[in-house]
């Protein structure tokens, strides 16, 4: 597997296959089958997500709501958050409460599957 080293780990079992035709006959499968036993996964195969650049979060931002948050004592406004992450090729849901009156996490909960417990189960 020089060739893939050598490659700086980007040839996948097709290049490796041309790679190898000067003098030797293998077949896709086949290095595809060693590379799997060697741990080799080719830097293309390898699924990258790129961030992109948004407008800043700084500009001030008019109240056309005139919204008013007086929370008063403490855990009398708890506000719920459910979103969704990837993690090892599976998505997880997260449900995180939190609390106004001191901005900090009141409870979260995580979960392959979206139900009610889930969220009961952050409550708690």
């Amino acid at each position: 597997m020089t060739i893939f080293k050598r490659s700086y780990q980007s040839y996948g079992t097709r290049r490796i296959c041309i790679a190898l035709q000067a003098g030797i006959s293998v077949s896709r499968r086949y290095i595809a089958r060693v590379m799997k036993s060697l741990s080799l996964v080719s830097k293309y195969t390898i699924k990258r997500y790129r961030g992109y650049q948004t407008a800043s979060n700084s500009s001030v931002t008019a109240n056309h709501l005139q919204r008013q948050f007086d929370v008063g004592s403490k855990q009398q406004i708890i506000v719920a958050d459910l979103t969704y992450i990837r993690v090892n090729h599976c998505w997880n849901y997260l449900c995180v409460l939190l609390n106004l009156s001191n901005r900090q996490i009141a409870g979260y909960s995580i979960g392959q599957h979206k139900t009610a417990d889930l969220v009961m189960s952050a409550l708690s």
